[in-house]
């Protein structure tokens, strides 16, 4: 057996002797090593240790808290690569994606930094910044080469958040933004769309951040931003109107195109004012509700109050009248038709064609509206019944000769025919009376039936027969008196040829008679000479003529 050093154990049985010195050395002293001092080697991992514990305690101490952002697709994201941007500067970026549940969307789990826990709010908005084209304009192209990120629009809330539902699209209006909000109210949506653009006397002022339809489907709310220093500008009696497409009118002045600007016939918009000749006023307070007009006319009409729902029974067809056609007193627009139906009576057994309208009472004036509101009820219908007595009808007319279009015209009838009225009805029932186009086709149709009654076929037979004995006539006239009169005019053919011979130059009347007018002139000198001297001379009657006296 040999020691762990290979020498060979002793004699007594201890451990191995070493090796045998020299006489003149001394023998060696073994002083054991100090065990609290390390070995150099150790000190490398342990700094590894501390510089990766450092590390560590930056990250950990540098990040900031982890949410999740609920997206319908996750197209251009990336676990890792994606980042979070707020105002293009690095505020966290994307870890994982997993899809839902019920695999409808897409969870994005999102590390901000430490110093992005305050976006980590509940009014933060979240959305993925794509290439678009909008509205608005085209957004993101910068993305084609750096890829999609996620985009921020900072809340504003103290209260913290980690699950949030990403926006689809960005944000028309962020939170920085100054400015106020409004809200509009109209009937339709029209070609409005988020970021359609808001005008006011025709300057961009803001735009369209949000719509909604109303939860009994009977009209559109409209959310819209005007920046500052714009937003001064809309006060509490501003009104608002559809400002989409052209507005085409031709009317005596002429022909003419209104229309905001070239983007509002394309992608619409809207524009409001104050109504003409009044103050812009107290400023509108955020959040202000407005109503919105179709027409910039509708908009700066005067307020019109309730309406008064009325229904007027024509017996005519109904060919161009649709709804929303208008209902006119004397050229002023008191409403429109809101329905057009058939009834059938029974006892006439005949079909009337009821027509329903609304009509604004306040559109005739201060003085009506002021006639009715003392009175009450009472005296509006009273003064409804002194005006149907005094001929006042509906009638349809028409509006338009190219489209055939008509509208309901309302005016005082005096020579119309008596009828009834019910105040007491509703919806009230006003008269009618046919139009001039339905009174001349009337009395075309009775002339017509008047033409019917003659007997036009005993009539040629008779004016055959008349004719069949003027052509007897005109036949024994031929064989009768057509040979006589023949020589009667041959004789007198004779008769104006002898007076035409006798009567020309070289005939020898001609000459006869003009050699007597020559003899008759030289007799009459003479005679005129005889009278000249008997008047110098007259005693040569008793005398005679002197012998010595000249003839003159």
């Amino acid at each position: 057996m040999t020691s762990p050093q290979g020498q060979p154990p002793s004699a007594n049985g201890g451990p191995p002797q070493g090796p045998e010195l020299p006489p003149d050395l001394p023998e060696p002293i073994a002083a054991p090593r100090s065990s609290w001092l390390p070995s150099l080697v150790w000190l490398v991992p342990l700094i590894a240790a501390l510089v990766g514990i450092a590390l560590v305690a930056k990250s950990v101490i540098a990040r900031g808290p982890t949410i999740t952002i609920s997206f319908s697709t996750a197209e251009g994201l990336e676990p890792g690569k994606t980042k979070v941007k707020y105002k293009d500067v690095d505020i966290g970026s994307v870890k994982t994606i997993r899809l839902s549940r019920d695999h409808s969307r897409v969870l994005v789990s999102v590390q901000l930094t430490k110093e992005a826990e305050d976006f980590a709010v509940e009014d933060t908005r979240f959305w993925i910044v794509r290439p678009r084209i909008g509205t608005s304009g085209v957004t993101g192209l910068g993305t084609l080469l750096s890829g999609a990120y996620i985009g921020v629009d900072a809340g504003r809330s103290h209260e913290s958040q980690s699950d949030f539902v990403g926006l689809e699209k960005p944000p028309a209006v962020t939170g920085d933004q100054k400015g106020r909000r409004f809200s509009l109210h109209g009937a339709s949506l029209g070609s409005i769309d988020i970021g359609s653009p808001i005008y006011y006397r025709r300057v961009q002022v803001g735009q369209v951040v949000g719509f909604s339809l109303d939860r009994d489907g009977t009209g559109v709310s409209i959310d819209v931003f005007v920046d500052a220093p714009y937003d001064q500008y809309v006060g509490i009696n501003s009104r608002w109107w559809h400002a989409s497409g052209v507005d085409l009118r031709l009317d005596s002045n002429g022909l003419k195109l209104n229309t905001q600007s070239l983007a509002t016939v394309i992608i619409g918009g809207l524009a409001f004012q104050s109504p003409p000749g009044e103050p812009i006023g107290t400023e509108a307070p955020d959040n202000t509700v407005f109503s919105l007009a179709s027409t910039e006319s509708d908009a700066m009409r005067a307020p019109d109050g309730p309406p008064l729902t009325v229904v007027m029974n024509f017996n005519q067809s109904l060919r161009g009248l649709s709804v929303g056609a208008t209902v006119d007193f004397r050229g002023i627009e008191l409403g429109e038709v809101t329905g057009i139906g058939i009834k059938y009576d029974p006892k006439a057994r005949d079909f009337t064609m009821p027509v329903t309208m609304n009509l604004y009472p306040d559109r005739l004036g201060s003085r009506f509206r002021e006639s009715i509101e003392h009175g009450g009820q009472e005296a509006g219908r009273q003064l409804l019944r002194t005006l149907v007595k005094h001929g006042l009808r509906g009638q349809l007319r028409t509006g338009n000769l190219l489209t055939s279009q008509l509208y309901v015209a309302l005016d005082m009838f005096p020579k119309a025919a008596p009828a009834t009225f019910d105040a007491e009805r509703n919806p009230l029932e006003l008269p009618t009376v046919p139009n001039a186009l339905e009174e001349l086709q009337v009395q075309v149709a009775d002339i017509a039936r008047k033409l019917d009654q003659i007997p036009f076929d005993q009539i040629s037979k008779n004016l055959n027969g008349t004719l069949q004995s003027a052509n007897g006539l005109f036949k024994q006239l031929d064989t009768q008196l057509a040979p006589q009169a023949r020589e009667t005019l041959a004789a007198a053919q004779r008769t104006f040829g002898a007076a035409q011979s006798t009567l020309q130059q070289d005939s020898p009347l001609q000459s006869d008679m003009h050699q007597a007018l020559t003899q008759l002139t030289q007799t009459l000198q003479t005679l005129n000479a005889l009278a000249d001297y008997l008047e110098r001379h007259p005693e040569s009657l008793l005398r005679g003529k002197a012998k010595d006296q000249t003839q003159p």
